[in-house]
């Protein structure tokens, strides 16, 4: 058995530095059917005019993804989406041109009160270019203020996806952000001096965003933590692999947000997603916590915290108020794992830990439906399948 898991651990190790040759020219780019938040910044320059400068994977606004989708395959509209993203941009300029009046009726400014009319200012698309990355495009719009106005609100409709809208502080960085995953509007931000968020305020903020980046949204994350607990459903040794990932993940979370290091989300994701595969097959060779078990899901949990980063980043998190931002998102994310490892206590683990059939009714078939999945996941973002 020793043996057939040294082998197994050699296999793995090619196939993670495999993954990540073959795909390491990708660049950083969202996965083809990963939906990400349309990132917009509001400038007001002074003029009596505002400007939204947004950045979003515009095909999924068009085929009206919605925001209960976090991959557009879940979605009905996924055919659709995936026409758009093959077009050639002046294609895909002609589709955004009969669809401009939808979506300057989804996309909301409202002075004081009174909506602005908006209108587009210029539009950036690239070429199609790998499809098995979605591509970002820009677009500006502005539109006029009301005399005399002194607050602006924003929102987006939920058919196109969630939003961040954020206040460029003049520095490269941003004073305020906000995350707008239900279509609501943004909290009034003055027109004179901006807005700023409180460092309490962005805790609670970034805990929520922390809690849904794994329930629902985070499945990859949901699987690893589902892995550990399958193999060993005891307290004290998931306490010791969860405590160890946590400490992993937070290290190389605050470590890239600072700058310090950086891989792009085209070398990180596959990578967890290898990771998963490791965790389950490593579930159907061994029948107990190896000792090198934490030291590996350690390793596994720099992987995640790099994935968690590379979403933290696109919020625009100030530096002023990073560390309750950067605490708040672990605290949320921590929460998450833990209401994942509840779930499969009370569904499964109360009730059949102690069980004789456990390995073979629950681990051995569960981590085999882990690894498909997983292995699934590789072959999608290294590129092996559209």
């Amino acid at each position: 058995m020793m043996h057939l898991f040294s082998r197994l651990i050699n296999q793995v190790f090619v196939a993670l530095v495999l993954s990540a040759a073959l795909i390491a020219g990708s660049g950083n780019a969202a996965r083809a059917h990963e939906i990400r938040p349309a990132i917009v910044d509001l400038v007001v320059p002074g003029d009596g005019t505002a400007r939204l400068d947004m950045s979003l994977i515009l095909e999924a606004a068009l085929a009206e993804i919605g925001i209960t989708h976090s991959d557009s395959d879940d979605s009905p509209n996924a055919q659709r989406y995936d026409a758009l993203r093959s077009m050639p941009e002046a294609e895909l300029q002609s589709e955004f041109n009969r669809f401009e009046n939808r979506f300057l009726e989804g996309v909301t400014l409202t002075a004081d009160g009174a909506r602005v009319a908006l209108e587009v200012i210029s539009i950036e698309l690239d070429p199609v270019g790998d499809t098995d990355f979605a591509r970002l495009s820009r677009l500006s719009l502005g539109g006029t203020l009301p005399p005399g106005a002194s607050e602006i609100t924003f929102a987006y409709d939920p058919a196109f996806g969630p939003s961040v809208i954020r206040l460029p502080d003049g520095q490269g960085g941003h004073s305020y952000s906000a995350y707008l995953d239900d279509g609501s509007a943004s909290a009034p931000i003055p027109i004179e001096g901006g807005l700023t968020s409180s460092a309490g305020e962005i805790f609670w903020d970034y805990i929520g965003i922390g809690f849904t980046h794994i329930i629902p949204k985070g499945l990859d994350h949901i699987l690893f933590v589902v892995g550990l607990f399958l193999l060993t459903p005891r307290f004290k040794p998931l306490l010791i692999q969860i405590t160890a990932f946590t400490i992993a993940h937070s290290v190389t979370l605050a470590l890239a947000m600072l700058g310090y290091i950086s891989l792009p989300a085209s070398i990180v994701e596959p990578l967890i997603a290898a990771s998963i595969v490791f965790i389950a097959v490593e579930n159907l060779v061994t029948t107990r916590l190896s000792p090198w078990r934490p030291f590996v899901v350690f390793g596994f949990g720099l992987l995640h915290g790099l994935g968690f980063a590379g979403v933290l980043t696109e919020f625009g998190l100030s530096p002023a108020h990073f560390v309750s931002g950067l605490i708040g998102f672990n605290i949320g994310v921590e929460f998450g794992q833990l209401a994942v490892v509840a779930l499969c206590y009370a569904a499964f683990g109360a009730w059949f830990a102690d069980k004789s059939w456990y390995r073979s009714r629950l681990t051995m078939p569960m981590s085999l439906a882990i690894a498909a999945i997983a292995i699934w996941w590789v072959a999608e973002r290294t590129g092996m399948i559209a």
